[in-house]
C-alpha cells in the first residue's frame, strides 16, 4: 500500500501516539487516583525514616519504627543478643486459634506491657506511634483515621487511611502461632494477651507483605528491604528473649548470618 505526503505523516504520527500510550499503559508505578478523591493507600520508594529508632535502643518497643543498624560495634551487640536466644523444634499447630491470644486489638492485657489500659486499642497505639501526620476521627485522639507511613519491611512511604484499612497491617513480628508451636500453646491465656498486645512485638507494616509472611521464621521469611534485616531479627530476638520463647536452630542460624555472624 502506498501513501502521500500528509496521509503518511498523519499516520505515523498515530503509530507514535499509540506506542506512547503502550509504554505509559505498562509503568508499574502509575496508578489510578481514589474513587473518593481521599489517600489513597499508594506506596513510594522513601529514603528512610527519620523518626525510627534503632531497635538495640527501643527495648520496651514504645519508640517509633525500626532504623537500620549499620555500625560495626551494634551488629556485633546484635549477634551477643541473639546468640542468647533458646532453640528448640518447631511444635504442632493442633488447637491454635487466634482467639487464644486474646480478641484483636485489646487494651486490657493484663501483664503491664506498654501502652495497655490506655483507653485506646493496640492497633491505634501502634498506628500513633509509628505515623507521621496522624489524624484522628472528630472528637477522638486515638482512632487514627490516616497517616503516613515509612514502612520498614519494604523501604516505602504509604499514605494510609481508614478507608482503606488493610493496605496497612500491625505485623506481629514473631508470629502468633509460631509462638503456640514454640512453647505458647502452654502459656496462661493471660501471657498470650500479653505478647499479642505488646508494642515490643508489634509494627505497621506494608498490608501484602505482612501476608506473605504468614507465620514464617527468619529461615523461611526476611523482609524484602534488605538494609533491615539485622534490625528485624535484633527485634525477633527481643521478643523470644523477653518472653522465654525459643526459635528454631535454621531460624537462629538466620538471624546471626543479618547480622554478620
Amino acid at each position: 500500500m502506498r501513501y502521500r505526503g500528509g496521509g503518511r505523516r498523519v499516520l505515523l504520527a498515530s503509530a507514535a501516539v499509540v506506542a506512547a500510550g503502550i509504554v505509559v499503559a505498562g509503568c508499574k508505578d502509575i496508578a489510578p487516583p481514589p474513587a473518593d478523591g481521599g489517600p489513597s493507600g499508594s506506596a513510594v520508594p522513601t529514603a528512610g525514616n527519620s523518626r525510627a529508632v534503632n531497635p538495640l535502643d527501643n527495648p520496651d518497643g514504645t519508640k517509633p519504627g525500626m532504623a537500620v543498624i549499620t555500625s560495626t560495634a551494634d551488629k556485633a551487640k546484635a549477634r551477643s543478643l541473639i546468640g542468647k536466644v533458646a532453640t528448640k523444634g518447631r511444635g504442632p499447630k493442633t488447637g491454635y486459634k487466634r482467639d487464644e491470644f486474646g480478641y484483636a486489638w485489646m487494651d486490657s492485657a493484663p501483664g503491664g506491657i506498654p501502652f495497655a489500659h490506655n483507653g485506646c486499642d493496640s492497633r491505634n497505639d501502634l498506628l500513633k506511634r509509628d505515623g507521621e501526620k496522624a489524624r484522628f476521627r472528630a472528637g477522638s485522639d486515638c482512632i487514627v483515621t490516616s497517616m503516613t507511613l515509612h514502612d520498614p519491611y519494604t523501604g516505602k512511604t504509604i499514605e494510609w487511611a481508614k478507608s482503606r484499612a488493610t493496605t496497612v497491617q500491625i505485623d506481629h513480628v514473631m508470629p502468633l502461632s509460631y509462638d503456640w508451636q514454640m512453647g505458647a500453646s502452654h502459656w496462661t491465656k493471660g501471657k498470650r494477651e500479653d505478647i499479642a498486645n505488646d508494642p515490643l512485638n508489634l509494627i505497621p507494616v506494608d498490608g501484602p507483605t505482612n501476608g506473605a509472611k504468614s507465620d514464617s521464621g527468619p529461615a523461611t521469611w526476611l523482609p524484602p528491604n534488605k538494609q533491615i534485616r539485622c534490625s528485624y531479627v535484633v527485634r525477633f530476638a527481643q521478643v523470644s528473649l523477653k518472653y522465654d520463647l525459643p526459635v528454631t536452630a535454621a531460624d537462629k542460624r538466620m538471624m546471626l548470618q543479618q547480622c554478620g555472624g
